[in-house]
């Protein structure tokens, strides 16, 4: 990896950098003020990729690593300067050699073969925040709503898993609502008529984040025909994400489970 420090972006972030340190220590400034400025320090600028390290304290996590369309190579060097300054790592969209070459550099990295995540997460005596549900219709929709668990998980959330309830055999979701109504946000994923968010809509109190996946027939249109079903919803409570978006929906359950300062309950940081 060939890394160039003096770039014109790297100096003024530098000469950012000092400015506001001298307003600290020369009393302008306190030191909330001067974590508000740095916050936006922009990026490490690798050429073919500008690293966001600050994200973590504009957003409460740090940011993550889309898989698809990226080379091997380029992903294990994101992964390995995001794991220098972060201690989690999420890599969404990864096949088994990624994941090899990863773990090469990064060891303490893990992968979840069903949802293609690779994973480092240095806090993991963290205590997890019970509230989050993760729901499907049917088993092929596993893997997306994997996706959602891994990534609400990694947030801090307590994640419940209720896989294969779908609108098919409605008793068998009648039979966890007990469960489902323990849950503060839902997590609903399906395909084919996408459906299920629809009728979870009107059983919980709630918010459901609905999730439509790509598997289903030709008239499904990889799923198309579950997006649609899920944005005309006419039960109240129901919010949509993209077609596989997995990841979507398990960072925006985990935000609304943990409250916008990543603490159930928080107000906003600084």
């Amino acid at each position: 990896m060939v890394e160039n420090n003096n770039t014109p972006e790297n100096k003024a972030i530098k000469e950012w950098l000092l400015s506001t340190l001298y307003k600290v220590k020369s009393g302008q400034i306190s030191t909330e003020e001067a974590l508000r400025e740095l916050s936006v320090l922009p990026y490490e600028d690798l050429n073919f990729v500008k690293i966001d390290h600050h994200r973590d304290i504009r957003t409460g996590f740090p940011e993550v690593i889309f898989g698809r369309g990226k080379t091997v190579e380029q992903i294990v060097i994101i992964a390995e300067r995001l794991a220098a300054h972060s201690d989690k790592i999420l890599v969404t969209h990864a096949g088994p050699e990624v994941y090899r070459a990863v773990s090469a550099k990064i060891p303490d990295a893990v992968y979840n073969p069903v949802s293609r995540t690779i994973v480092v997460n240095r806090q993991e005596k963290a205590v997890l925040v019970p509230g989050v549900a993760v729901v499907t219709g049917g088993t092929a929709d596993i893997p997306v709503a994997e996706e959602a668990a891994v990534t609400a998980e990694l947030m801090g959330n307590k994640v419940d898993k209720i896989f294969d309830v779908g609108v098919a055999g409605l008793h068998r979701l009648l039979d966890k609502l007990p469960q489902l109504r323990q849950a503060k946000v839902l997590v609903v994923v399906a395909g084919m008529e996408g459906a299920l968010p629809s009728v979870m809509g009107g059983l919980v109190a709630a918010p459901i984040i609905a999730v439509p996946t790509s598997v289903g027939y030709g008239a499904s249109f990889n799923g198309l025909a579950a997006l649609l079903t899920m944005l005309n919803s006419c039960a109240p409570g129901v919010a949509v994400v993209n077609i596989d978006n997995g990841f979507g929906a398990g960072y925006m359950a985990g935000m609304i489970n943990l409250g916008k300062n990543g603490e159930a309950g928080g107000e906003n940081k600084p």
